[in-house]
């Protein structure tokens, strides 16, 4: 068995997706009983047709003595205000599905947004990004699509199969018994072949997601791609994933047909059976020529819920498998989860850390921080040094609660940071990273992001706080620059900028910098830092440092080698071991300086 039909076996049941979807989408009950009630009136409006037609053949052109004009004239009457009746219901009940399955699904939407940005850094760093906006987006589409019209026609559809077969069996029962027949082996195969879709199109939206992760990738790296020169590579890898999604389309496409071949086969032997059948009862005496009419009608009926299920059931099977995996994103618990109610607030003024034996370790890795103990004094400015890769980032997370430790805990002013609702935490430590995120929108409104309230003239005055007074008038439209889209339209060193502007305003009680003046030029580094140490010096303030100039302006310096604290002290102190972790980094920091 190969891995793509393991993951088919392993699909969950269609109807247990869906009864999943409605538990965690009440909004589509909404209204369902009414809904119900018009496409039943639509199904037997349907069915009282063929009755007309059977009363008008019988009762009106084969009367005796004559076609009788008036029983015609009111048949013909009753047959159109059926007919606009079952338009009125029909309408009424497709808008109420469109309107409540729009609505419904854009709270799926929003609830599978929030809770995809409330998974864990870990979570989202092992499932591809493009993936999980598929789930958000493509996915939901597909489900949207099926509910507004699949699901109206398997509604009407299947009321009408039901009403229509009573009809029949009232009419002749050994005329339904040999539709049955033709139809039941068409059944059992076609659920056989369902199965088998189901899969097929599971495959299919998990294709999607990675073509799509593939496509966001290469649009997002296309300026590295094009440093390296490997556009053609790029474009065999998109390739590749183009190929893969159609395979899996027309595996899924190829097993529709087979169903839908079935359900032709089946109406075609119904329809012959039924006038051979019905012609040897009308000989008989057991069937009236209007009667027949009125199966064959009826029949038509039964045949097309039957033959547009086959096609719907397909579409159906590709929102089941999109629900699925919006379901499958939804069930995924945050384990960094908002206290909420049960949590507590950082008390008042500067915050004070403790790291209480702290371990962690990236799933299925060995420990990256092992036995991290220490306390680090309120207002103090602290430098975390080591190289690459000894777990530096990985502190500034855990004291961010990005992450939790694996065991151990991080403490705030004596409050674990497990305790501690988002709303306080996320209002009292800023953490400014080293890549400078920004959103697409201007300078202005990226500051704002921390202070929505800001004036322009208290976001003026911010930026000659920082010294960047002269920068911000340099730019084509000052605070109004477009920054673009991820801050493409800045440098990186003017990203920087905006950022650290961005958590100077928030004003922090503890302040985390993941290296932020790493890209800025010397001239702009000897600027910010003098600024920076006026700024941290009301607060607690951890930097994690791969430059000097920020070791020598800390009043600590923390030293991180293969995920353990090593030293620990004042940079002229640590300096003085030439051998130790720190002065060999001093040394080749010195050494980049000339």
């Amino acid at each position: 068995m190969t891995a793509e039909s393991a993951l088919v076996e392993s699909e969950e049941s269609a109807w247990r997706t869906l009864r999943r979807g409605l538990a965690l989408s009440p909004e589509l009950r909404t209204g369902l009983a009414g809904t119900i009630a018009l496409a039943a009136v639509s199904m037997v409006g349907r069915a009282a047709i063929p009755v007309a037609i059977q009363q008008g053949i019988d009762h009106g052109l084969a009367a005796k003595g004559g076609p009788d004009l008036g029983v015609i004239g009111t048949v013909v009457a009753i047959t159109v205000a059926v007919l606009v009746a079952t338009t009125a219901c029909g309408y009424l009940m497709m808008r109420r599905l469109f309107t409540v399955s729009e609505s419904a699904l854009a709270a799926v939407r929003a609830r599978a947004f929030r809770h995809v940005h409330d998974l864990s850094m870990l979570h989202q760093q092992s499932e591809r990004r493009g993936s999980l906006v598929s789930r958000v987006t493509s996915d939901v589409d597909q489900i949207t699509q099926f509910l507004q019209w699949g699901g109206v026609i398997l509604l009407v559809n299947g009321g009408q199969l039901a009403v229509t077969a009573i009809v029949m069996a009232v009419y002749s029962w050994q005329l339904t018994l040999v539709v049955f027949a033709c139809f039941v082996p068409a059944v059992l195969v076609i659920r056989r072949f369902q199965k088998r879709l189901a899969g097929a199109y599971g495959l299919v939206r998990r294709r999607l997601g990675a073509l799509l992760a593939a496509i966001a990738e290469s649009v997002v790296g296309a300026g590295v791609i094009r440093a390296y020169g490997v556009s053609d590579r790029t474009a065999a890898r998109l390739d590749e994933a183009i190929e893969a999604q159609r395979r899996a389309q027309q595996r899924a496409l190829r097993t529709s047909v087979i169903g839908f071949s079935t359900g032709e086969i089946a109406a075609g032997l119904a329809l012959a059976a039924v006038v051979v059948v019905g012609v040897l009862l009308g000989v008989a005496g057991q069937l009236t020529i209007g009667q027949l009419t009125a199966f064959l009608f009826l029949v038509t009926l039964f045949i097309q819920p039957v033959q547009i299920a086959t096609e719907v059931l397909n579409e159906a099977q590709n929102a089941v498998a999109g629900w699925r995996r919006v379901l499958d994103v939804l069930a995924v618990a945050p384990d960094v989860a908002d206290p909420g109610e049960r949590g507590r607030d950082l008390p008042p003024g500067p915050l004070d850390v403790r790291f209480a034996d702290v371990g962690f370790a990236y799933p299925g890795g060995p420990e990256v921080l092992s036995d991290v103990d220490l306390t680090i004094p309120a207002k103090t400015r602290v430098a975390v040094v080591g190289e690459t890769g000894s777990g530096k980032t990985t502190f500034a997370k855990l004291l961010t609660r990005l992450m939790d430790p694996a065991r151990g805990d991080v403490l705030l002013s004596g409050v674990p940071l497990r305790d501690v609702r988002f709303a306080s935490l996320r209002s009292r430590v800023v953490m400014v990273p080293q890549d400078g995120f920004l959103f697409d929108d201007t300078v202005a409104a990226n500051v704002r992001f921390a202070r929505p309230d800001l004036t322009d003239e208290q976001l003026a005055l911010a930026f000659t706080e920082l010294g960047l007074a002269d920068w911000v008038a340099g730019l084509p439209d000052g605070l109004n620059t477009p920054v673009g889209e991820r801050g493409e339209a800045l440098s990186v060193g003017e990203r920087q900028l905006v950022a650290l502007a961005r958590a100077y305003v928030a004003d922090p009680d503890l302040l985390v910098l993941d290296e932020a003046t790493s890209a800025v030029d010397p001239a702009t580094e000897v600027r910010l830092q003098r600024t920076l140490d006026a700024v941290t010096r009301s607060r607690t303030t951890v930097a994690i440092a791969h430059r000097l100039a920020t070791a020598q302006a800390a009043d600590e310096v923390i030293v991180v080698d293969k995920g353990r604290v090593v030293q620990r002290g004042p940079h002229d102190r640590l300096v003085r071991d030439p051998e130790s972790i720190y002065g060999l980094l001093y040394a080749s920091w010195l050494e980049q300086t000339r």
